[in-house]
This record gives structure tokens, C-alpha cells and sequence, in this order.
């Protein structure tokens, strides 16, 4: 059985021990843009991140307590934009769930989490980037009922 939590300071390692598989996949798929194996964030860093309330990260644990998975969030609001609105939207910074508990609902109960959080919190949407190298996200995010809202495209020279 597992539970989804906020992330504290003792799950640091295990955090960082998904960031580099999150960054691995994305190496993998685009070794021209993504060095490996690497985190996006330091202990130190992780640690500004789990005690500030703009930026909530959740975590789902076994009964160990194990870190099976993580996300990460972002609290973003544009105001006063001459073309934007002023909505507030939670950003997913990052979803990784490990590669021995996929397909166990542990990605459903974390995003299930997030988008609670997001409703409790009053946001407008919830929004995310995702690689098309990781063709997997892609599906789950799918299969959790999220459109595109916008298309980046590139040319490489």
C-alpha cells in the first residue's frame, strides 16, 4: 500500500536518486540538449524547495516509506500582463515515478494529489511540459485527461 505526502528534508536522497533517472530518460532521448547523468537540483537546493510554500512538492511511499515517486510544483501567476489574464496556475515542474513501481497507480495517485492541491488552492489550470522523446509521459499524461495548450517546435542548424 502506498500514501502520497508532502516531501520532507529525509527524502532528499531518494529525490535526488529519481532526478537522475528523470534526467537519464531525457539524456537518452535528446543527448544533444540534456548531459548525463545529472540532477536539476543540489541537496541544498532541494532543501529551499521543500520549505517554500510556492513551490510544493508531493511524494508517494510504500509502507517503508520508500519515495516511489515524486512531483514537484510551482506556484505561477502573470498579473497586470497587456494580453494574458491574470489566472493561477500550478505548474508540474517534474513527475518521475521509479521504474520498479510503475504501472501500480503510483503516477495516478500523485497527479490525483497535485490536481486536489491545485482545486484546494483555488488554481485556474494545471500545466506541464513533457519531452515527445519520453513517448511513456506523453500517454500518461494522456490518459489523465491533459490537452496540449501550446506546442514549442524547433530546427536544429
Amino acid at each position: 500500500m502506498s500514501k502520497v505526502r508532502r516531501a520532507e528534508i529525509k527524502d532528499i536522497p531518494r529525490i535526488l536518486e529519481l532526478l537522475v533517472r528523470v534526467d537519464m530518460v531525457h539524456h537518452n532521448g535528446r543527448p544533444d540538449l540534456f548531459k548525463g547523468p545529472a540532477t536539476k537540483y543540489n541537496a541544498e537546493e532541494l532543501e529551499d524547495i521543500l520549505n517554500n510554500d510556492n513551490t510544493p512538492v508531493f511524494v508517494c511511499v510504500n509502507d517503508e516509506g520508500l519515495v516511489l515517486g515524486h512531483a514537484f510544483c510551482i506556484h505561477k501567476q502573470v498579473i497586470g500582463d497587456s494580453v494574458l489574464t491574470d489566472v493561477k496556475t500550478l505548474y508540474i515542474d517534474d513527475i518521475c515515478v521509479d521504474e520498479a513501481a510503475r504501472y501500480q497507480g503510483v503516477g495516478r495517485e500523485l497527479y490525483n494529489t497535485v490536481l486536489e492541491y491545485a482545486i484546494e488552492k483555488e488554481f485556474y489550470n494545471v500545466t506541464l511540459n513533457v519531452w515527445t522523446c519520453n513517448p511513456g509521459a506523453v500517454e500518461f499524461y494522456k490518459a489523465m485527461g491533459l490537452k496540449p495548450q501550446k506546442v514549442c517546435m524547433e530546427k536544429i542548424l
